[in-house]
């Protein structure tokens, strides 16, 4: 099995900014595309950003100019930059991968982590 941990999340003043990190490990045997996605209050989750390993990104509505994903292909580990928050930022992020765990699994299989609360306020 895989597993995805976040971590950076926390309170932040609006216009401040977070950095969130996300670790995969377990039995990889391939790493296909990561993504942050978040859940606010009320609302549906939602798409943040994803990227594939081969470094093409792809960004929720309005996010891209504020947030940047990266990944560490090395490190099975993927990165969201996020700057310039407002309260509306706020949510519990969580990490998705597709991984494989077999090495004859040629699609792989969604994982997600547990989430990290993002709070921003005065």
């Amino acid at each position: 099995q895989v597993q995805l941990v976040e971590s950076g999340g926390g309170l932040v003043q609006p216009g401040g900014s977070l950095r969130l990190s996300c670790a995969a490990s377990g039995s990889i045997t391939r790493l296909w595309t990561m993504g942050w996605y978040r859940q606010a209050p009320g609302k549906e989750r939602e798409l943040v950003a994803s990227i594939t390993s081969g470094g093409r990104t792809n960004y929720g509505d309005s996010l891209e100019g504020r947030f940047t994903i990266s990944r560490d292909n090395a490190k099975n580990s993927a990165y969201l930059q996020m700057n310039s928050l407002k309260p509306e930022d706020t949510a519990v992020y969580y990490c998705n991968a597709r991984a494989a765990v077999t090495i004859i699994d040629y699609y792989g299989t969604d994982y997600w982590g547990k989430g990290t609360l993002v709070t921003i306020s005065s």
